[in-house]
């Protein structure tokens, strides 16, 4: 759209395609010849194919045609290729140019004679033949202009063209057919941006994991989808189109920000109080502005994130029962040793030698050891119940509790089966095991990214592969993997990898752990498979 005119008379090409007739033997004295056309199924199929151009054109020559009332012209339009799909227009003229041939699913081409549809698609520009322009002597009473109709791209997509007589002829004819197709070529590229607008609209409005409301300038709702009624507990049978988003409580004042300030609000976590329990939600208020800058729509969008902190609320109750019982553990250990060593030296000195409080002393110390026993107690690991389970479904159950935190976090989780075998596991611990998994990935994320896992069999063993493209550890870190307090997260306590080994150890497993800096980390499961 918008091409400068070329001159459309070009002498020069007119006679080099006049001097190619001739050396390839095309006798002026007689009709057209045309080798190539389609047959009705190509035409049909082509027809078919260019109908919402061919509709567009038919609008706009309709409108040309109306203006020039009385005047005897032809429209044909042309693929790409020069073939025609279609003419309209003077009766009289469709009925002569039939009779030599001329039809629909005919090509234009250099061996159908000197013709504007052919120098129009062969110079990529418009062209005009007037009178003995052409190559045969029964169209020298004839005009034809041709212009092309062009895709986003700038290719021709096919032609319009105008036949008349000689008389009827018009040096303006050309700038105006050129305009038709400028106009033809704003209509389709509006279509298509208003087909576009309307998909990402019914996709954004009818989504049923976004709640989506858009207000215009001053706060008027505009349209809000039925997630976004039910999340912020709007009434499904009240009309809110048309109303004020100021009167929404928990979201006015995001929208006020938008409106008034043009600010955006990213990520502002909300929380309502509901029947039955405390509901978390993620919002987002957008300002679209026109040309001057003034603020013409506002979309927000509410996602619900309870699932996600409750995953995460898990995970770190999980990570702190864990590193309170290392450290009971720990601690026990360190006064069990002298207790045992004071309490052996008392029962050395017995009570022949008299001492003092002897019994009180001695109950003391049992009783001190009993405290410390319990500590040890706190970090063993519960009892387990071991039964044949399905991998597959262990594990897709911790997707789910990972599925919006990663989708908040532009993360791509792709789970592939190759094999589900039985596992015979504690189903409880292999959870852990996998959630464990799936966190570090995560959390090597931070800024997106893609975890894969593949379920596959490798020979007596579920293989269950964990491949995340994050940040990955060095040699030297990837050896210490495991150890209590060695991690590559700042808040980490590297105790995650430990009881993610300690489990997997309890199942007769195997744990490989392959990782490279800044490619990623490779953690392949393998649990037995249960015999049938």
């Amino acid at each position: 759209m918008g091409r400068p005119l070329c001159e459309a008379n070009d002498a020069h090409a007119i006679a080099a395609s006049k001097q190619y007739c001739k050396q390839t033997g095309v006798n002026p004295d007689e009709p057209p010849i045309f080798n190539r056309r389609y047959s009705h199924a190509e035409l049909a199929g082509k027809r078919a194919q260019y109908g919402e151009y061919i509709e567009v054109i038919h609008f706009f020559i309709h409108k040309f045609l109306s203006s020039i009332s009385g005047s005897p012209i032809m429209i044909a339009i042309s693929d790409d290729q020069g073939y025609i799909l279609e003419f309209t227009g003077d009766p009289a003229i469709i009925h002569m140019i039939r009779r030599i041939g001329i039809e629909e699913g005919i090509q234009f081409n250099n061996d159908a004679g000197t013709n504007s549809i052919d120098l129009c698609l062969t110079h990529q520009r418009p062209f005009q033949l007037v009178g003995q322009d052409h190559y045969h002597k029964m169209l020298h009473r004839m005009a034809c202009y041709t212009a092309g109709f062009h895709s986003d791209n700038g290719m021709i997509l096919g032609t319009i063209s105008l036949m008349m007589d000689i008389d009827f002829a018009h040096p303006h004819l050309l700038a105006l057919l050129c305009t038709i197709a400028d106009s033809v070529e704003r209509e389709l590229l509006l279509r298509r941006q208003n087909t576009q607008l309307q998909i990402l609209n019914q996709f954004l409005l009818n989504t049923n994991f976004y709640g989506v409301i858009v207000t215009n300038g001053t706060g008027t709702i505009l349209e809000i989808n039925e997630r976004c009624r039910s999340m912020l507990q709007l009434s499904n049978q009240d009309t809110y189109e048309g109303t004020s988003v100021f009167n929404i409580n928990l979201i006015s004042c995001y929208f006020q920000r938008a409106i008034k300030r043009h600010e955006e609000c990213i990520g502002v976590e909300l929380c309502m109080t509901l029947k039955d329990g405390e509901r978390h939600y993620m919002l987002d208020v957008l300002p679209v502005y026109d040309s001057g800058r003034s603020v013409v729509r506002v979309v927000g969008s509410i996602r619900d994130i309870t699932e996600m902190k409750k995953t995460e609320e898990l995970l770190n109750n999980t990570e702190k029962l864990v590193f309170a019982g290392q450290i009971a553990v720990g601690i026990a250990h360190e006064i069990r040793n002298p207790l045992t060593t004071v309490k052996g030296m008392l029962q050395l000195s017995g009570k022949d030698n008299r001492l003092r409080h002897y019994d009180l002393i001695m109950s003391e110390l049992e009783r001190m050891n009993l405290i410390v026993g319990e500590f040890l107690v706190l970090g063993k690991q519960q009892a387990v119940q071991f039964r044949q389970e399905c991998c597959y479904q262990i594990l897709r159950e911790v997707l789910h509790l990972f599925e919006i935190q990663a989708a908040l976090n532009s993360i791509t989780i792709e789970c592939t089966v190759h094999e589900d075998h039985m596992i015979y596991c504690d189903r409880n611990q292999i959870k852990q095991v996998f959630m464990n998994i799936l966190r570090n990935a995560v959390e090597a994320l931070p800024y997106g990214g893609h975890v894969r896992i593949s379920l596959d069999r490798e020979d007596v063993f579920q293989r269950i592969r964990f491949t995340d493209d994050g940040m990955g550890m060095s040699a030297e870190m990837l050896q210490r993997v495991g150890e209590p307090f060695q991690t590559t997260k700042v808040e980490g306590n590297g105790l995650g990898i430990m009881i993610v080994k300690k489990i997997i150890e309890a199942h007769k497993g195997r744990v490989a752990i392959n990782s490279e800096m800044n490619k990623g980390t490779q953690v392949d499961i393998d649990l037995p498979i249960a015999k049938v």
